[in-house]
């Protein structure tokens, strides 16, 4: 397996089939409506421009990705980002999930990123064994949170501190771009 950094151009359209299941007969993402390629290519821009997004890659087939994005728009979280991971249905249980996040983490500590954050729809005890594999620890739950599929959908969120942050304020995150060798 090698994981690298996703390209837009060439990884956008496999990515999307990838997420697909997740929005489609599933409460893992909150999406409704799948996005397409050139969907998939825009948020994967928008991501790299600052995080990374990573895909695994088999055989010369993109078979799982994970990216971090902004934990939320305020100023005062830019140390904090979410992190997400996705499987091809045909390769789950393959450990693909926790080797693109233990390919992610250490990124994202060289970015001088302080916390990361994951959101998880209930029940999913596959993708709750696996934050809490990576060391994250159940933070608190959104009950009934979204609607989808017919009921309502509970949230856990999982939280990592990846570092202990020095000075006031704590050195500035490193934009991906301006990361030497992100992986």
């Amino acid at each position: 397996m090698n994981i690298r950094l996703a390209d837009p151009a060439t990884d956008s359209a496999r990515v999307a089939q990838i997420y697909a299941p997740a929005v489609v007969g599933s409460t893992t993402s909150f999406e409704e409506i799948v996005p397409d390629a050139a969907e998939m290519a825009k948020r994967m821009r928008a991501v790299l421009a600052r995080t990374p997004w990573l895909v695994a890659d088999v055989d010369g087939g993109v078979v799982g990705y994970a990216y971090a994005s902004s934990h939320r728009e305020r100023a005062a979280y830019r140390w904090s980002v979410d992190i997400s991971v996705y499987v091809d249905p045909a390769h789950l249980g393959q450990g693909i999930g926790r080797a693109l996040y233990e390919a992610l983490l250490p990124v994202l500590r060289r970015q001088r990123f302080v916390n990361v954050y994951a959101g998880i729809g209930l029940p999913n005890p596959a993708s709750v064994a696996l934050h809490g594999k990576i060391g994250m620890t159940r933070i608190a739950v959104y009950e009934r949170v979204g609607w989808k599929m017919g009921r309502w959908v509970d949230v856990a969120w999982y939280g990592l501190r990846l570092s202990e942050p020095t000075g006031s304020p704590p050195p500035e995150p490193i934009p991906l771009p301006d990361l030497r060798d992100p992986i």
